[in-house]
């Protein structure tokens, strides 16, 4: 038996694969970041053959590592940054257009269009989302409205959709595919069928012809191409999904929070979707084969780990995006400095389009360690926001808050989590979870692992954080905190 999983994880800055064995242990991990395009303020943009370039390079990367073969893998999984949208061309492969990644905000004035009619939630019931800058529906629109012949291509069958799940396996497989969670991040499939809704597709135009196949997020795709030649396909799922398989989330009520671009918060909620009234995300969790598919709520906060990359490259205040948490610790708290990093307007549970980043509370007295002090707490206090709506939708008050992504690691961050929540933040030993849930996937569809029980007994806590504020210091900050997300909304017109 092979005794390796190979996962790759295409992320909003960078490609990684990472080879895990059974009991979940990183082997060898190889990654590289993609150049980020900002045509325009609120426009981002990926080059996706830089992507497909990158990810051939950290998969040889990674096995070189290990001293391993493609032929040594026992399966492969795939995770990606969800809702970024991309078209191409089926026979020659290229894009059409650079990649609209999901921060953007370009289709702002699609939103208000699609809304003068029943409103921004007209389509929850069906997708369990707002309609949003955020999701792939409009993105696609817009390139069929500014793109020359596209919408034919698309009629035709020409030219082919996708988020970055489908451009990778295409490029592996020749197979046009997407699985259940990153189409239900569409807002074109149907929560409930988990396939391509043809009432949706009629409103927004959009050509059947173009779209990927929809399958479950544990089955076999298909034998995969150079650079992984002689490996099998046989999982894929958005990465924050993905994570929630790596964490183990498996019991209704079970809870993880990413930190990475962005943070993204998930709530196992069972094979039943409930529609959120505080401004939550009903999302589909994973469909593993042939299982009963399984829902979450979902808390989407736009910019996290940004904010850090914000003040590296934009501001020059650290040199890399690890001192952070050396320069906040230099002083004793934020100075009552608050910032709301509103870059792409508010997320979970705001839905702010036209909000954007302040820094509150400035005297003569904040220094720079009081702005990086404020960024990471900007994090904290996003999430918080985000557990106040989970814990009044669901109904269940949060025990504990599993923790994962590159901000896991900063302990500073973690601490402030833990006081500002009032409830214990735990960190896995393995914080990797995306690209291990892609593997946990793909390892179940091809009997690498038996079960979930199995995966489920991996699970180990590294570091654990409880709660040491004050109630009343508590509630103090997060009043200011809210004062100064008030300040950020309606910036733009």
């Amino acid at each position: 038996m092979t005794r390796y999983v190979g996962a790759i994880d295409q992320g909003t800055t960078s490609s990684r694969f990472i080879l895990f064995d059974h009991e979940g242990e990183i082997v060898a991990l190889d990654q590289r970041e993609h150049a980020q395009i900002y045509p325009r303020p609120g426009w981002v943009e990926h080059d996706a053959a830089e992507i497909w370039r990158n990810t051939q390079s950290v998969i040889a990367g990674a096995l070189n590592k290990a001293g391993l073969t493609a032929a040594d893998l026992a399966c492969v999984g795939l995770t990606n940054q969800r809702e970024t949208t991309l078209l191409w061309d089926r026979r020659t492969g290229a894009p059409l257009h650079n990649a609209i990644v999901w921060m953007d905000t370009r289709t702002d004035a699609l939103v208000a269009r699609f809304s003068a009619q029943g409103g921004k939630d007209r389509l929850r019931a069906k997708t369990g989302l707002p309609l949003s800058t955020y999701f792939s529906s409009l993105k696609l629109i817009w390139l069929f409205e500014n793109i020359p012949g596209a919408r034919a291509k698309a009629q035709a069958g020409e030219a082919l959709f996708g988020t970055m799940d489908s451009w990778i396996a295409w490029n592996l497989t020749g197979r046009h595919f997407t699985d259940a969670t990153n189409a239900a991040r569409t807002q074109l499939m149907n929560l409930e069928t988990l396939q391509w809704d043809d009432e949706l597709l009629t409103l927004f135009d959009i050509p059947r012809a173009c779209l990927p196949q929809i399958l479950s997020s544990s089955e076999i795709y298909g034998a995969c191409r150079a650079p992984l030649e002689g490996a099998l396909l046989s999982g894929a799922l958005g990465d924050q999904h993905a994570a929630l398989i790596g964490q183990a989330c498996f019991a209704p009520g079970d809870a993880k929070n990413t930190y990475g671009t962005g943070c993204f918060l998930l709530m196992n909620i069972g094979e039943t979707p409930r529609l959120s009234t505080k401004g939550l995300l009903t999302t589909l969790a994973y469909r593993l084969g042939e299982e009963k598919p399984v829902y979450a709520l979902e808390g989407s906060v736009a910019i996290a780990g940004a904010l850090v990359q914000w003040l590296r490259d934009n501001l020059g205040i650290i040199e890399k995006s690890a001192d952070i948490e050396a320069l906040a610790a230099s002083v004793p708290d934020n100075g009552d400095v608050y910032f709301t990093p509103a870059f792409s307007g508010l997320y979970a549970p705001y839905w702010r389009e036209s909000a954007r980043g302040i820094i509150a509370g400035l005297t003569r007295f904040s220094t720079k360690a009081h702005i990086a002090r404020a960024a990471l707490e900007a994090v904290a206090f996003q999430t918080r926001d985000v557990v106040a709506a989970m814990a009044e939708d669901s109904g269940v008050a949060l025990e504990e808050l599993r923790v994962d992504g590159g901000m896991a690691v900063n302990a500073l961050l973690m601490q402030f989590q833990a006081d500002i929540l009032g409830a214990p933040v735990v960190r896995p030993r393995c914080i990797e979870t995306t690209a291990l849930g892609a593997a946990y996937a793909a390892g179940l569809a091809s009997g690498f692992w038996k079960d979930k029980r199995e995966i489920a007994a991996h699970w180990r806590a590294e570091k654990k954080w409880n709660p040491m504020m004050s109630t009343e210091e508590r509630e103090r900050r997060i009043a200011k905190w809210a004062k100064a997300v008030t300040r950020s909304f309606d910036w733009t017109d």
